[in-house]
C-alpha cells in the first residue's frame, strides 16, 4: 500500500513540476509582428538657403508607416517609410518641399530591458535606430535630391488592449550628401557628411498581429527559472508519504483468513490541503493555464469519491498592482475554478470561494516567484 501511494503521489507531483517548467517555455508563445502608423509635426533644422527661409516651430506634417518583427521580448527589427511636408512659416519667404524616406531599423524594448513590469503593466518604451534612403523634392530644384539618412528615436507606449497600444515618438533624422536646402535651392561643393537635420514628433498606434494573447512588447520571460520551490514540494511529498505507516496483513490463527488494518489517515486529503495540487495562471489572467488541468482532475476525483466533503477554493495573486485589484483578481480566479467544478457536476453548496489577495509570502522581486503566487489552492473540509 505504501509503495503504491508513494508512486502515485510522486507521479502527480512530478506532473505539477513539469507543468511549471513548461510554463516558462510556453512564454515564448507570444506575437512578434506589429504594424505601426503615426502622424505629427516636424522641424527641419538645416540647411536653409538664407535667413528669410524657415518653417514654423513645429510645422505640419509627418506621416509614418512601419512593420516590426521582434526576435524576442527585448530586440527586433522594423522597416518603415515616412513623408514630411516642409512649408514656409510665418513671415518666411514662400516655399513647399516634400521629403520621402525608407529605413531599416533595429529596435530595443527598453521597457523589458529596464524591468518596467516591476512598477507598471501599461507603460512601455522602445528605442530604435537605423539607416535608409531619402529624397527631397521641390519644384524649383533641377532634379530630386537623393540622400542617405540616419535615424534614431524613442517611442513611448501605453497599452490599450492586447492588440493595440497608443504611441508617442520623437525621432532625429540626419541626411548625408544633401545637395539642396529644405527650401529647394541647389548647392555646389557642399559637405558630404550628415549636414541635414530634421526633428519629428508623432502620435500613433501599434497594432499587434498574431494568434497569441500577448505581444513581445509586453510579455515577461524569466531568463533563469528557479525551480527550487517546486523541487522542495516533491521532497516534502516524499516525506509525507513516508509518514504513512506500513500496512501489514494480520493473520487470525483461528481462521485461515488474512485481514488488513486500514489507517484512519487520508493521505490524498492531506496532500490537497498542503497545497500539492494548485492551479496556476498567467500574468493578469483569470483563466487557468492548460497544464493546471491535472491538479483540477485530482481534486475533482476526490470530491466525487467523497460526497460528504466540502471544499474551500482559495485564490491568490502576485504582488504587482494595487491591493484592491489583486483582491478582485484572486476572487475571479477562485470563482472560475469553482465554475469548472460546478460544470463537472459538483454541487455549489460544497464549494466555498476564498479571496486571499496578493500572496505576500513569496518574494515579489523574482518573476519565477510571482509565477508561483498566481494560483488557486484547495482545502478539503
Amino acid at each position: 500500500m505504501k509503495k503504491i501511494v508513494t508512486i502515485v503521489a510522486l507521479t502527480i507531483g512530478l506532473i505539477n513540476l513539469h507543468a511549471q517548467t513548461e510554463t516558462k517555455s510556453n512564454e515564448t508563445n507570444y506575437n512578434k509582428w506589429s504594424i505601426e502608423v503615426a502622424g505629427g509635426l516636424n522641424k527641419p533644422q538645416r540647411p536653409f538657403s538664407a535667413k528669410q527661409y524657415y518653417t514654423n516651430i513645429p510645422s505640419p506634417f509627418v506621416v509614418d508607416l512601419g512593420a516590426r518583427y521582434m526576435f524576442n521580448n527585448k530586440f527586433g527589427l522594423k522597416a518603415d517609410i515616412g513623408y514630411d511636408s516642409f512649408t514656409d512659416g510665418k513671415n518666411s519667404a514662400s516655399f513647399k518641399s516634400n521629403y520621402y524616406r525608407a529605413d531599416l531599423q533595429a529596435v530595443a524594448n527598453l521597457g523589458r530591458i529596464m524591468n518596467f513590469e516591476t512598477w507598471t503593466k501599461t507603460i512601455g518604451l522602445l528605442g530604435h535606430t537605423g539607416f535608409g534612403m531619402s529624397v527631397l523634392e521641390n519644384k524649383n530644384m533641377p532634379f530630386n535630391d537623393k540622400m542617405v539618412n540616419f535615424i534614431a528615436g524613442v517611442t513611448a507606449q501605453v497599452r490599450l488592449t492586447d492588440r493595440l497600444a497608443l504611441t508617442g515618438d520623437f525621432s532625429t533624422i540626419l541626411n548625408a550628401s544633401q545637395d539642396a536646402t529644405f527650401d529647394g535651392v541647389y548647392r555646389d561643393n557642399v559637405e558630404r557628411g550628415f549636414s541635414g537635420i530634421i526633428f519629428n514628433g508623432t502620435v500613433g498606434l501599434n497594432i499587434y498581429l498574431g494568434k497569441q494573447n500577448q505581444h513581445a512588447d509586453w510579455v515577461v520571460v524569466s531568463d533563469n527559472a528557479d525551480l527550487t520551490a517546486l523541487e522542495n514540494k516533491i521532497a516534502d511529498l516524499e516525506a509525507l508519504v513516508n509518514k504513512i505507516p506500513e500496512q501489514k496483513p494480520q493473520v487470525i490463527v483461528e481462521k485461515p483468513i488474512t485481514t488488513t488494518i486500514v489507517s484512519d489517515k487520508d493521505p490524498m486529503k492531506e496532500m490537497i490541503n498542503d497545497k500539492y495540487y494548485s492551479v496556476y495562471f498567467d500574468f493578469n489572467k483569470s483563466t487557468p493555464i492548460e497544464n493546471s488541468t491535472a491538479a483540477i482532475d485530482v481534486v475533482l476525483t476526490y470530491l466525487r469519491k467523497n460526497p460528504s466533503t466540502s471544499l474551500d477554493i482559495i485564490g491568490y495573486a502576485d504582488q504587482v498592482g494595487s491591493v484592491e485589484y489583486n483582491e478582485k483578481l484572486s476572487s475571479l480566479r477562485a470563482n472560475n475554478v469553482k465554475t469548472i467544478f460546478e460544470k463537472a457536476g459538483i454541487s455549489s453548496s460544497r464549494l466555498n470561494v476564498v479571496s486571499a489577495g496578493a500572496d505576500t509570502s513569496i518574494q515579489k522581486d523574482y518573476e519565477e516567484a510571482n509565477r508561483l503566487a498566481r494560483r488557486v489552492t484547495f482545502k478539503v473540509k
